[in-house]
């Protein structure tokens, strides 16, 4: 099943590669110009297109075809494949690097997920950008959207599980590095809003957030959306945002290797 089929139309308004975000993926992939490296569940292909500029041979993967032809649309040199996490179309140590943005939550299952990528997996590393139910937990959109968020949060596997499911399939050093929302951020993903609460207003930034456009029920939205306002015009959403304050960090950056470190 394609998830992203109700949000792929306009996906791209909303949704690009941040450069921190890329930034902090090229570093943990170690990017070298002659090997191979892989964008599982790529979507459209923003963050493999961002990647590759930091040099290296690049494919990206999803489920999706619709998003896989966006992909092709924009850049034809990178090699684009319609197949899930669980089936990947490649011969075992083809990468030297795998990575996967916001999209686990979206498998059938993750050990069998993460067993094709450390098959096709080279060398070190594979690395996950990802937020974790604890975290979503303290999201103050909770405020707001409860229902839709803790059906979002239900979806997420926890770190613990995550961590057992990279060990499971032969990973054998798992690092963890705690990433939190910028006020400039630029892929409008589901809490990048945290310093900017009025862009929840906009239906366009909504349509782009599967959490809105997939499981939240529009009568939410709508009353949501309105007591947000009306707190953005007291300016009552600053004591909310602070009420929502805490060290857990808003996204993680896991970083699986092969080779114990």
């Amino acid at each position: 099943m394609a998830v992203y089929k109700q949000i792929g139309k306009g996906y791209d308004l909303t949704r690009r590669a941040d450069p921190d975000i890329a930034n902090r993926l090229a570093v943990h992939l170690q990017i070298k110009s002659d090997s191979w490296y892989l964008d599982v569940a790529c979507g459209t292909g923003n963050y493999t297109l961002a990647l590759a500029k930091h040099g290296g041979v690049w494919h990206g993967v999803d489920q999706s075809k619709q998003m896989i032809d966006a992909a092709t649309n924009k850049n034809n040199t990178v090699a684009w494949e319609v197949a899930e996490a669980e089936a990947l179309p490649y011969a075992d140590g083809t990468f030297s690097g795998v990575f996967c943005t916001l999209a686990i939550h979206h498998f059938a299952a993750l050990s069998p997920a993460f067993r094709k990528i450390y098959r096709v997996l080279a060398a070190d590393p594979f690395v996950l950008f990802t937020a974790t139910p604890e975290q979503m937990s303290k999201y103050w959109l909770v405020e707001y959207f409860p229902e839709a968020i803790h059906k979002s949060a239900e979806q997420m596997p926890s770190l613990k599980k995550v961590k057992y499911a990279l060990n499971e399939a032969g990973f054998n050093s798992v690092d963890i590095e705690h990433y939190y929302i910028s006020e400039n951020l630029q892929d409008l993903f589901l809490y990048s809003g945290k310093h900017r609460p009025e862009i929840y207003l906009d239906e366009n930034v909504r349509s782009g957030i599967s959490t809105f456009a997939l499981l939240a029920y529009a009568d939410e939205i709508a009353a949501g959306c309105q007591r947000l306002a009306a707190d953005i015009n007291t300016g009552r959403i600053t004591e909310i945002i602070k009420k929502y304050e805490n060290n857990l960090g808003d996204y993680l950056f896991v970083i699986a290797s092969k080779i114990a470190t």
